[in-house]
Formats: C-alpha cells, structure tokens, sequence
C-alpha cells in the first residue's frame, strides 16, 4: 500500500517537473513565429551585407505624405497648364497692352462699318436698279418727252431727271434754228446728271477701300508692338518658359487677326460693289440715250412743223 503510494507521488512530481520544464519552449512559439532555418553560409560577414544591399534598394519607398510640398517641376507644369488654359481671346485682349486694345478696337469698329455699308448700300443698290429697270419698261413706247413724263408719273428717279433736264432745253432753246446745237447741250446735261448719280451710289466705296487697305497694316503694327513687349517680359523674367512667352506672343497675333477680320471683308465686298455699279450705270446709260432719242424726236417733228412735237408741247 505504501509502495504504491509512492509510486503515484513519483509519478506525479514527474509530470509536474516535465510541465515546468516545457513551459519556456511554449512562450517563444507565442510570442513571434519562428524564422524560416538558412542554411549555413561559408561566405564572409561583409560579402553577406553587399549581397543583402540590393534587396534593400529595390524596397518601394514609402508613400508621400498628402501634406508634401510640390516640387519645382510640378508647380512649373501646373503653371504652363493654367496659362495655356487663359488663352481665350477675350483673356487675351484683357491681358493686352492698352496700345494693342486700341488697335483692336479699332479693327472691330473699321469690320463694323465695312459690314454696315454692306447691308446699307446692297438694299439701296437693288432698289434703285429695280426702280430705274421699271422706269425703262414704262417709257418704252413714248413718242415724246411729254408721254414719257405723263408714263412716269411722280417718279423722282434718275430718268425723271433726264426727261426734266431734256424738256429744259428745249424750252431754253425755242426760237433756236439748229437742233443740233441743241441736242449737244441736252446731252452735256445728260453727262452731268449721269456723273452726280455715279458719285452718289459710289459713297462709302472708298471707305471700303480704305479699310481693305490699311487694315492688315494696323493689325501688323499692334503685332510688333505685343512682341516688342513679350520680349521685354522675357528680359525680366529671365525664363523662355512657355508660361511666360506664349501669352504675349498670343496677344500680338491676335491683333494680325483683327486686322485680317477687318481687311478680307472689306476687299470682298469692294470688288462686288464695283461690278453691282458697273451694272447700274450702264442702265443710266440706257437711260439717257432714251432721253436724248425722245428729244431728237420731238425736235424734228418741230423741223417738219408737226403738231404733236412743237417746243411749245415740250416745254410743257
């Protein structure tokens, strides 16, 4: 009984003296895993370190913090970036010098007037030619400068004016032997009247010309003048940086732009007023070699002592 007594307490210190024992084994596993084993390396220490070495540089670095500072170049790209954006036209003429705003101003005002003796003078053009077209038809079988003037009517055109001036010389020169004497005066008449209706539908033709002309020259002269001044900003910055030199360069042609907005039209529509006046004179033209054959009739019906064409029925 006492034997196996003591053989239970033996047994039991064991286990106990066993626990203790394998207690330390159990806090190390818990306390960090255990590195993978490596072989043995017959290697130095500092052959080891320079192997190791690229391992360590092929590292990602750690992520920049949010709150970093930009760098030079980054700033200088989000600069180039913004200014390249502001390169509008109206940015630009805001940014421009004051000389060169007062040249595109009055680029924009010359291609204003150029676009409003356009509209003024094609409306007044096809009036008159369609007025003056009407008359012709109205005359076409007159006899005399009386019908004529009776198939007119209150018209106050430039036929009206022919048949008047006609029917004035005749009247001025009653009495008169020589008809011939008399159409030569009726026909200077007839040239005065055909030169004032020229210069009277030829108003603002040299405006137009003047602006055609002389615009592309005043949109160089406000170029040269923004390049002068880009270069003078280049000078001081003391950068050719895209930031700095594009937007004054930008300005200036923009005043060559001005200039060919204002010049192209203007040219255009000179060249076409040109031909629509050619048009209409050749119909005073026609107008007036009507009134001279009406008066040449009335004139030779006085020479045969006709009735219908005596000086006193043209002079009514």
């Amino acid at each position: 009984m006492k034997t196996s007594s003591l053989g239970a307490i033996y047994r039991v210190s064991f286990a106990l003296a066993m626990l203790w024992l394998t207690q330390p084994c159990f806090a190390q596993q818990n306390a960090a895993p255990a590195a993978p084993h490596a072989p043995a390396s017959s290697e130095p220490p500092a052959v080891a370190a320079q192997a190791a070495a690229p391992v360590a540089a092929v590292q990602p670095a750690p992520p920049a913090s949010a709150d970093a500072t930009p760098t030079d170049s980054s700033r200088s790209l989000k600069s180039t970036t913004a200014a390249l954006r502001e390169l509008s036209p109206w940015s630009m003429f805001l940014a421009a010098d004051i000389l060169v705003k007062a040249v595109m101003i009055g680029l924009a005002f010359a291609s204003l007037v150029t676009w409003t003796i356009f509209i003024a003078k094609m409306i007044d053009l096809w009036l008159i030619q369609h007025k003056l077209r009407a008359a012709l038809r109205k005359i076409s079988e007159s006899r005399s400068l009386s019908e004529a003037q009776f198939a007119l009517g209150a018209d106050d055109g430039v036929l009206s004016s022919l048949l008047a001036a006609a029917r004035r010389e005749a009247r001025l020169s009653a009495g008169i032997s020589s008809d011939g004497g008399t159409k030569e005066r009726a026909v200077s008449s007839f040239a005065e009247i055909a030169r004032a209706e020229a210069r009277r539908i030829r108003l603002g033709m040299g405006l137009l010309a003047t602006i055609g002309a002389t615009s592309p020259f005043v949109g160089l002269f406000g170029t040269v003048w923004g390049i002068m001044n880009s270069f003078i900003g280049i000078s001081k910055s003391q950068t050719t940086n895209l930031a700095v030199v594009a937007p004054g360069i930008a300005e200036a042609l923009l005043a060559t732009a001005f200039g060919l907005v204002a010049a192209i039209p203007a040219v255009i529509i000179y060249n076409h007023f040109i031909r629509v006046t050619k048009g209409y004179l050749e119909l005073v033209g026609r107008s007036s070699g009507a009134a001279e054959r009406l008066l040449s009739r009335d004139l030779d019906r006085t020479s045969a002592g006709s009735p219908i064409g005596s000086h006193s029925r043209a002079a009514e």
